[in-house]
């Protein structure tokens, strides 16, 4: 889990001037936001210099090993088109890219860096940050269905630029994931640290999505080898002794030896940490219910709640306990005002 950094205000107030400059072309074509979250996106109309420099993101592209540079939006638009289902309704794909816009700014505000990219980049193309796919590759899989999809996601995309979930006036780290097992999870239950944006809430939509249930057979020479345990002759493969907020497993003792559910998860290659399992003969059967780390926004929970007349404002209210839709003007301002 990524924990926040002090920021260099300098060098934050250079990047937060680059990155408004989209914002200043799209501000008086916004609406308001308004209710729970808190204070309105600002909707003065600003007029932008025509000459300013578009902005470009440094993007490694790790299986052609060269770095791509592209402007902002249009980086979204390919991760979104890369990490949600077209065929999603218009308000999850625009959470979607309010996620993925806000993911973008925290990672580079907080002064991560990956060793895994050249220093030139600003980030990859996988799930180290963000799945990206450039147009090229979306006109290849998508096919003849390009168009309509591309047009949903640019949609999508125009709808929320400029805008960036904060909490406490900071960019948030914008988790998100496949479908719950019916809860979200505690960022401090699956990564070290807790943040107060990421807390465990409902998500009943996503027991009948189709991603909801899976399973894994595993052969019990792999099952030991990978999880460096010895079973024992008995059916009982292990112990859940704590379970998480989320109701996913805590931990488990298997003859004698504790591990956590994302040891688990991770080393076996399972889809969630909420998982059952027995033995039969030479094979453990596991079921795992949801898909995912679990912490943030459910893709497949937003979805549902978008086919229920939810709007991306709020589906993000429900998934991140406590964030504000802001605008990267907003946030330019307080940085400068804390100079």
């Amino acid at each position: 889990m990524l924990k926040m950094k002090p920021i260099v205000v300098l060098s934050a107030v250079l990047f937060v001037v680059t990155i408004m400059i989209p914002t200043l072309l799209v501000l008086p074509f916004m609406e308001k936001t308004t209710g729970k979250l808190g204070e309105e996106l600002a909707s003065k109309e600003i007029e932008a210099a025509v000459d300013q420099p578009a902005v470009e993101v440094a993007i490694y592209r790790d299986s052609l090993d060269k770095i791509e540079k592209l402007p902002l939006e249009d980086y979204i638009a390919g991760v979104v088109a890369a990490e949600m289902p077209s065929e999603f309704e218009l308000e999850a794909l625009k959470a979607q890219a309010l996620t993925a816009r806000t993911y973008y700014l925290y990672y580079l505000m907080s002064g991560e860096k990956s060793d895994k990219i050249p220093k030139e980049a600003n980030v990859s193309d996988t799930e180290d940050h963000q799945v990206y796919k450039s147009d090229e590759e979306l006109r290849k899989a998508w096919g003849k269905d390009y168009q309509w999809k591309m047009n949903k996601i640019k949609e999508a995309v125009a709808a929320t630029s400029g805008q960036v979930l904060t909490y406490d006036g900071e960019p948030i780290y914008a988790a998100f994931f496949s479908t719950s097992n019916g809860f979200t999870e505690n960022s401090e239950d699956y990564w070290s640290s807790p943040l107060p944006y990421l807390k465990s809430v409902e998500s009943p939509w996503d027991v009948n999505t189709e991603k909801f249930n899976g399973q894994e057979v595993i052969a019990v020479t792999d099952f030991e080898e990978k999880l460096g345990v010895k079973l024992t002759e008995a059916a009982e493969v292990g112990k859940i002794i704590e379970r998480t907020k989320g109701n996913r497993v805590g931990k488990v003792d298997i003859n004698g030896k504790v591990l956590t559910g994302k040891d688990i998860r991770e080393k076996l290659g399972l889809k969630s940490s909420d998982f059952t399992w027995e033995r039969k003969e030479d094979n453990i059967i596991i079921n795992t219910k949801g898909f995912g780390h679990g912490v943030g926004m459910s893709q497949y929970g937003a979805n549902e709640l978008a086919k229920g007349g939810k709007t991306y404002k709020e589906i993000v209210e429900h998934y991140y306990s406590g964030a504000q839709i802001d605008t990267t003007q907003t946030l330019l301002t307080k940085i400068t005002a804390s100079k």
